[in-house]
């Protein structure tokens, strides 16, 4: 269990932070961009979970999810190297990924077929659900590009995690819209 005594340490006041494992990165180091990020897209989660009451089973699935982002910044901030560390690391599994596959088929069953691009709109839900989405993407560029830096690495499984979360995150947008009944789509050239 982590426990947090002092909230402030004063050692980020350099523009640094520290990593898990101790190494200090700038704060604006592409491995603190990911997992901050992250945070970022559990926190719209949690704004979009206020409009959850009339959703248990998704907001059930949004506060799994939720734990699962705290998982993957503890992923990301404990750099994957040859040396052995002290502790087992926290990483992203398969059977994460696998989880959040499942969850995204059972909502898209009962949605409406689409027919054209949804906008980011309809209910409270689902417009946070969306940017909770963008921001789920902004994520997952941000970790590719830190997977494509020479001596980084960022795991397949974590990779998977967050590409697989902006899919459940459009289904879950789509189904607080009624189960897509009431998604407000894009009409091509509507304002020309």
């Amino acid at each position: 269990m982590v426990r947090l005594n002092k909230i402030y340490t004063r050692t980020g006041d350099d523009g640094t932070t520290g990593l898990a494992a101790g190494p200090r990165r700038l704060k604006h180091d592409l491995r603190v961009e990911s997992y901050g990020t992250v945070d970022e897209a559990n926190s719209a989660i949690g704004v979009a979970r206020l409009h959850m009451s009339d959703m248990p089973e998704v907001d059930a699935v949004l506060v799994r999810i939720q734990n699962d982002l705290f998982d993957l910044g503890a992923d990301l901030s404990t750099p994957e190297t040859d040396e052995p560390l002290p502790y087992e690391p926290l990483r992203i599994t398969d059977h994460q990924v696998e989880r959040l596959e499942h969850d995204i088929d059972l909502l898209n069953a009962d949605l409406e077929p689409l027919k054209s691009f949804v906008l980011p709109a309809g209910s409270p839900a689902s417009a946070h659900l969306h940017l909770a989405r963008t921001i789920a993407r902004r994520a997952e560029r941000l970790m590719v590009a830190l997977s494509r830096e020479q001596g980084e690495r960022v795991s397949p499984a974590a990779l998977k995690y967050i590409n697989r979360l902006s899919d459940f995150l459009f289904v879950a947008a789509r189904h607080a819209n009624d189960k897509g009944r009431a998604d407000v789509l894009w009409v091509p050239g509507k304002n020309r």
